[in-house]
């Protein structure tokens, strides 16, 4: 019995000090954060495009003298493909020196494996992807914050883009189906996990490139998924093949299951009604993505040769 409990003590601790290693992997990226331009920049043009993608609305609930709920510039803006697209672009600047290769990484290898090494990785990115979606959504509500209020109904604005169609005249998704179905606080929180899971998909892949081609392959793997998404739509579609208009809903829920866009976009799923995926299975899918992806990060990993000339310093 003796055995067994000390057996057991040692394994508790042998992955205690797994959780630490990896953990310090992760605070060691954060620290580089201080004073490093490329992080401010990010996160400055993070803001600007959230000014410029949300003021249309404040705009609209100025002109027609109304209030909004303070969610919902998040909602409208980010519940758009294109504005999806456009944010996780920034975490090319945000992650461009994948796989965070410093003057610490050779002490960090001598007293860990290249596991621990890249699971350190892992949770920083995680960790650093969330920050950065949770700058984004107080950006949009910074935006609005004056004629705004927090209670968890949708305003008069939303009403009017989404009940006259005026949504569609100023290029805001604000669509009955989401104002009756659910609440702004839970919209955004899916639109939120929607978007995360979209650039921890991204970041991923990108981490599993640099690894095996190096950074260009990276940057090149995450742009093609981008140019993907972006053309593949129903309208490029309808243009491309001369669709007639009783083929677009197929060629809708088409788009919907195979663009990893799509699947971040919060009106291309099913309520109950259509052959669009719905919102577990996108999660289900971008999970089984990012394990994959991961786990070939583990594989590569194993062959990728460190160069630390240049770090010094």
């Amino acid at each position: 019995m003796k055995d067994i409990k000390h057996y057991r003590s040692r394994k508790r601790a042998h992955s205690m000090r797994k959780i630490k290693q990896i953990m310090a992997v992760a605070g060691y990226n954060f620290r580089q954060w201080r004073g490093n331009s490329r992080i401010i920049i990010t996160f400055c043009l993070s803001f600007i495009l959230c000014f410029l993608l949300s003021d249309k609305a404040v705009q609209f609930a100025r002109e027609y003298q109304t209030t909004m709920q303070i969610l919902e510039p998040f909602v409208w803006t980010f519940g758009d493909a294109n504005s999806v697209l456009l944010s996780s672009l920034l975490l090319l600047l945000l992650f461009a020196d994948m796989p965070f290769i410093s003057s610490g990484t050779p002490f960090y290898l001598v007293r860990i494996d290249r596991k621990i090494w890249i699971l350190g990785q892992a949770v920083y990115i995680i960790a650093a992807t969330f920050l950065y979606l949770v700058f984004i959504v107080f950006s949009t509500s910074f935006v609005c914050m004056t004629q705004s209020f927090v209670g968890d109904m949708w305003s008069e604005t939303a009403a009017i883009l989404g009940y006259s169609g005026a949504g569609q005249i100023v290029a805001l998704p604000a669509l009955v189906k989401t104002l009756e179905m659910t609440t702004p606080y839970a919209c955004t929180i899916t639109i939120f996990l929607l978007m995360l899971l979209y650039t921890w998909f991204l970041v991923s892949v990108m981490l599993l490139f640099n690894l095996k081609k190096g950074q260009l392959g990276g940057v090149v793997s995450v742009l093609g998924i981008s140019l993907f998404g972006f053309l593949l739509n129903p309208e490029t579609i309808k243009a491309a093949f001369k669709l007639p208009d009783h083929l677009m809903y197929w060629a809708n829920v088409a788009v919907g299951w195979l663009s990893p866009l799509n699947h971040a976009t919060y009106h291309m799923h099913s309520f109950g009604y259509d052959l669009l995926p719905h919102l577990w299975q996108t999660f289900l899918i971008f999970g089984i993505l990012i394990a994959l992806c991961v786990y070939l990060s583990f594989q590569a990993a194993r062959k990728y040769n460190f160069h630390f000339t240049g770090t010094e310093g």
